[in-house]
């Protein structure tokens, strides 16, 4: 009883840490805007904006809600890759949904040189890059459900998902090495991950898709749970471990898959978060662990967000060196501190 009031406390320091961290977050950039500028955009509607609530309306807000979608989406995507293969490792890359995206990207972006004018004109299209690396995505999906279908040992489905990525990565420097100094700085820049180019019918979509990766993930609290027993042990609790698989293979696709495509893909969170959520709460209890990883993903999200965008600068870091940045030195610490890893 007493550990569920703490974690009642832990949550609700959280969700207070997130709302203080989203209105920092629209608070800070090259234009300094105050609390009560923001909370006025919030609560009076006017057809009359200022040239700041504008800013808040247009770029800060979409971003910063954006910033919590990737950060609580590859949080628990994370966690199911972890508790699914076992694996302290494992993230939302290791099935190649990720390198699916980025292949898709690559042969939009870098493609052009190889395959002549349609896709050159293709990259007209301001959702070209979006719709190029959810179809990438859903291609690898695809594969990947086709083959856990056929096998029964998770390891070997981690291994497989390895192997497309290895494939994907060695199409994209096959395509790399044909294409242009120009052509190979956007794909650069592409994968240095961005929080703030998508409009509100963009991050709409965005919010559709990511919240059917979030119910499948809800869907799978129980069959996680059982899986940290073993795979024999869920089988005598009735636990069908072949439905079970599929759901959390869907839900980290649709989460990691929709995040690659809108935002770029996004460095560490996927791997750190599930692990500084486990320091913290000191529970396996994915009922638990989902909603903290989704809170802790948003709020680390908003900081490193906060801290590339350059407060009173015009200039803005790239997000993923940020993430990685920020957050590895906090895990090794933690991790040393506690001398094991709580898993």
């Amino acid at each position: 009883m007493n550990q569920n009031q703490s974690y009642k406390w832990t949550f609700l320091a959280l969700s207070l840490g997130l709302i203080a961290m989203f209105l920092l977050n629209i608070s800070l950039g090259s234009v300094q805007i105050s609390f009560s500028t923001i909370i006025d955009s919030f609560l009076v509607k006017s057809s009359d904006f200022s040239n700041q609530e504008y800013i808040i309306q247009n770029y800060r807000l979409p971003k910063a809600i954006t910033a919590i979608l990737v950060g609580s989406g590859l949080g628990i995507s994370g966690l199911l890759m972890q508790t699914l293969f076992k694996n302290p490792l494992a993230g939302p890359f290791v099935l190649g949904i990720t390198s699916g995206a980025s292949l898709g990207v690559a042969l939009v972006i870098l493609g052009s040189s190889v395959f002549g004018g349609f896709l050159a004109t293709f990259l007209i299209s301001k959702w070209s890059l979006v719709i190029a690396a959810s179809l990438g995505s859903f291609l690898v999906l695809l594969l990947v459900l086709i083959v856990s279908s056929k096998v029964r040992d998770t390891m070997a489905i981690l291994i497989i998902g390895l192997m497309f990525g290895s494939i994907t990565a060695a199409i994209v420097s096959v395509l790399s090495y044909f294409s242009s100094a120009e052509q190979l700085q956007q794909y650069i820049f592409w994968g240095f991950g961005s929080l703030g180019d998508l409009d509100w019918q963009e991050l709409i979509i965005f919010i559709i898709i990511y919240s059917f990766g979030v119910l499948f993930s809800i869907l799978s609290i129980k069959g996680l749970n059982s899986l940290l027993l073993g795979d024999n042990y869920a089988k005598s609790l009735g636990l069908d471990l072949k439905k079970s698989r599929f759901i959390i293979i869907i839900a980290t696709s649709l989460l990691a898959g929709t995040i690659t495509a809108f935002a770029g893909p996004i460095a560490f969170i996927g791997l750190a978060i599930p692990h500084l959520t486990r320091q913290l709460f000191k529970t396996s209890n994915h009922k638990i662990l989902l909603p903290a990883v989704f809170l802790i993903g948003a709020i680390i999200m908003l900081i490193c967000d906060s801290i590339a965008q350059l407060p009173n600068s015009d200039y803005s870091l790239p997000i993923n060196a940020i993430t990685s940045l920020f957050g590895a030195p906090i895990v090794i610490w933690l991790l040393v501190r506690q001398r094991k890893m709580i898993f």
